[in-house]
């Protein structure tokens, strides 16, 4: 089930973002580019803190990222460590960053069917499967920034 966020102004500074509420993003439209995106960004840290991102193939349900990576991989060993991740989209026109939490899945045939129909790939079911739920979320549209900039929590 998806649950719907609060929804605010980021509180970056300096930036001119406006204060009111006009022009501000719904969840839908993220919602909308994160069920279309090809490509995830997911960006671990390692245990000394050094930052890793790698792309990953994914797909978006019920208000969740579900994604595959091999558990012997940095990733994989970064997550197992450390589960707060942050995972954006490749468009720095119409931006979607999410920060969260993942956890180790059971991949179900829900999501293997998704998959297979976004990507063409049946993917194996079985370890190495996290569902990714964010936290805090921020969209905006570069082209109009400091009206549409919009924070989403939950």
């Amino acid at each position: 089930m998806s649950r719907e966020p609060r929804v605010s102004r980021p509180r970056f500074r300096d930036y001119g973002i406006h204060e009111d509420s006009e022009g501000m993003l719904a969840w839908a439209w993220a919602a909308e580019r994160l069920e279309a995106s090809r490509n995830y960004w997911i960006s671990t840290s390692a245990a000394d803190g050094r930052p890793h991102a790698m792309p990953v193939w994914g797909v978006w349900l019920d208000g969740a990222l579900a994604f595959g990576t091999n558990p012997a991989s940095r990733k994989g060993r970064n997550l197992a460590r450390d589960s707060r991740v942050a995972v954006h989209l490749e468009s720095g026109d119409e931006v979607v960053i999410l920060e969260g939490d993942v956890e180790p899945a059971e991949p179900d045939e829900r999501i293997a069917g998704a998959y297979e129909a976004k990507y063409d790939f049946r993917p194996e079911l079985g370890p190495g499967w996290y569902t990714f739920r964010p936290r805090r979320a921020y969209a905006w549209l570069e082209r109009d920034y400091p009206k549409t900039a919009t924070r989403f929590d939950w």
